[in-house]
């Protein structure tokens, strides 16, 4: 059995089939009535049973005989003739048809062409064979399909399999259902949909509000912070235990001295000590997706303000260098001007005006996403929402936020809002100037008494004068209340040229003493980054700006405040 591939038994299975059964059946009672000391004090004689098992099964497979393999005249080869091995051009070989309906109906094709001769009349009889001698193989077969085609017109009657090219005219080009889609070919017409942001032109889709929404158990309208949990006190562990390794190794009083002199503050930072510590944070920073220029310029930062300065008691270099980024960083991540969405609006209500917010940045980021996302938090605030669709580069772009405008006004009826529309569309369309229908959305608001007026923008790449200039220009005709930069988390030192460019952009194309500048940053797909944070660091470094919110998921719920120590947590894990 161990070695089959030296020994070949072919009996083996079948022995130890056997010898399972044979023993089972002899110890069946001894083991039900004793039970486990049966097992234990019992005696099992069973060699005798095994070499008689044995001996059967080696006789067994005596007397099974080998296979013998089949000889020529045996085989199917052999009974078949020269004459149906021979392929007639243009004939098909009835030995390669695979599915026996194919094989019943070419019988029957074979009896109607024969069919034909036996009607023929009976002085044609004696002479079809001597007439079949003279014709070619290829003159035979024209003739019986003519003869065939000829009878079966005469009879009227017509083969399933025949095209039918009356009916396919008549049919003509049909459009594809899609098993998912929706086969009202109205819904997807937009041809006729009104220009002024109307709800009642949008058709009603059907649609899960638990999976547009996400979680039901959160508190409506109520942003949440950014969790992150670090491992301060892992840390901790590791940097208390580090120092006692030396003095194991070096052992005695001189381990022990070594030990104190470094921690205890004896001396002040210099340069040299800090330098090695400096270097593995930069590259660590670059790791975690911060800007290569950023990360240089803060650890010069935390260099020039250690510099100096007296170490603490049982403090090491590295834990001190650290402490001082982790507090930079968090510095950077809260800047001194804060911006409040929701007191601004307010503020805007009193003063019976709308709160305008424009979107900008490069294509694919999500600024229509998010800007969905924000509106459905406006709306459960309480707030009334009007979305102008400045998208008119981009195919696809009006429609996706009139889908937008359906789910949420689904989600949020007029019916529960005291018959108050609380999202709308403003749009005209393709092509058109996007700082004027900006201007004719931020007028039709203030007619309409909406609260809050979300711009959404073309995509643009930094590098893209002309649109650059474009943005620069919707800015400053209609003079924004809030201009947000999106921009996603997945960017390392791309962050800092696009930021720096288009704040570039619209301070040069402002015709004002004072140009509006980016006021605030939405950081979108950072549910896709683990703690690869860097991209927060970056940005806010360049523009001095708040991130105003970040985008964490695809439901309208999926929006969160920026919690400074958490991607700070983040930024430091190893």
């Amino acid at each position: 059995v161990g070695f089959q591939k030296i020994l070949t038994l072919t009996y083996v299975d079948k022995l130890i089939d056997d010898v399972h059964k044979e023993f089972r059946d002899k110890y069946r009672n001894e083991f039900q009535q004793k039970g486990t000391l049966g097992l234990l004090n019992g005696t099992f004689d069973f060699k005798d049973d095994f070499m008689r098992l044995l001996r059967d099964a080696e006789e067994s497979s005596k007397v099974r005989a080998p296979t013998v393999m089949k000889t020529f005249e045996q085989s199917l080869k052999s009974q078949k003739t020269v004459k149906c091995m021979i392929e007639t051009r243009g004939e098909k070989p009835k030995e390669k048809v695979k599915n026996k309906k194919n094989k019943g109906s070419k019988k029957e094709g074979t009896e109607a062409v024969a069919a034909p001769g036996k009607a023929s009349t009976g002085d044609k009889q004696p002479s079809a064979a001597g007439e079949r001698e003279e014709l070619t193989k290829d003159e035979i077969l024209q003739k019986n399909r003519e003869e065939f085609f000829k009878r079966h017109m005469k009879a009227g009657e017509k083969s399933s399999k025949s095209p039918k090219p009356e009916a396919q005219k008549e049919k003509g080009k049909k459009p594809r259902v899609w098993d998912l889609g929706n086969s009202n070919a109205k819904v997807l017409d937009y041809s006729n949909s009104t220009t002024n942001g109307s709800v009642e032109a949008c058709p009603v889709e059907e649609f899960d509000p638990d999976i547009a929404v996400g979680d039901r158990n959160r508190e409506p309208g109520r942003l949440y912070d950014l969790e992150y949990e670090s491992d301060d006190e892992a840390e901790e562990e590791k940097v208390i235990q580090n120092p006692s390794k030396p003095s194991a190794k070096k052992g005695g009083l001189g381990g022990m001295f070594g030990m104190l002199k470094g921690l205890v503050g004896s001396k002040s930072l210099t340069r040299e000590d800090m330098d090695p510590v400096l270097e593995k944070m930069k590259d660590h920073l670059i790791a975690k997706n911060v800007a290569a220029e950023i990360a240089v310029q803060l650890c010069e930062s935390v260099a020039k303000k250690l510099e100096g300065k007296v170490m603490g008691t049982f403090t090491t270099v590295t834990s001190t260098v650290k402490q001082a980024l982790q507090e930079a960083l968090v510095q950077i991540l809260q800047p001194q001007r804060r911006v409040d969405v929701l007191r601004d609006v307010m503020d805007a209500q009193r003063h019976r005006r709308p709160y305008v917010v424009t979107f900008c940045g490069v294509n694919g980021v999500g600024k229509s996403t998010n800007l969905a996302k924000i509106s459905f938090w406006l709306i459960e605030n309480g707030f009334s929402v009007l979305i102008a669709a400045c998208d008119t580069f981009r195919a696809g772009a009006v429609e996706q936020l009139r889908t937008h405008t359906r789910r949420l006004n689904a989600l949020h009826p007029p019916e529960s809002h005291g018959g108050r529309t609380m999202v709308q569309l403003y749009e005209k369309g393709y092509g058109k100037d996007a700082a004027g229908i900006a201007m004719e959305a931020i007028s039709y608001a203030r007619n309409q008494g909406f609260d809050v007026v979300l711009v959404d923008t073309a995509g643009r790449m930094q590098d893209n004068a002309p649109l650059m200039t474009a943005l620069a220009k919707l800015i400053a005709v209609n003079a924004p209340d809030l201009v947000l930069f999106v921009g996603e988390a997945l960017v390392g030192n791309e962050a800092v040229d696009q930021l720096v460019k288009f704040n570039k952009a619209l301070a040069d194309h402002s015709m004002a003493q004072t140009p509006r500048l980016i006021d605030g940053i939405v950081l979108t797909k950072f549910d896709t980054i683990d703690d690869k944070v860097g991209a927060a660091i970056s940005m806010t470094y360049i523009t001095s700006k708040p991130i105003v919110f970040v985008g964490t998921g695809q439901t309208y719920c999926d929006l969160r405040s920026l919690n400074a120590k958490a991607v700070v947590a983040a930024l430091m894990k190893a």
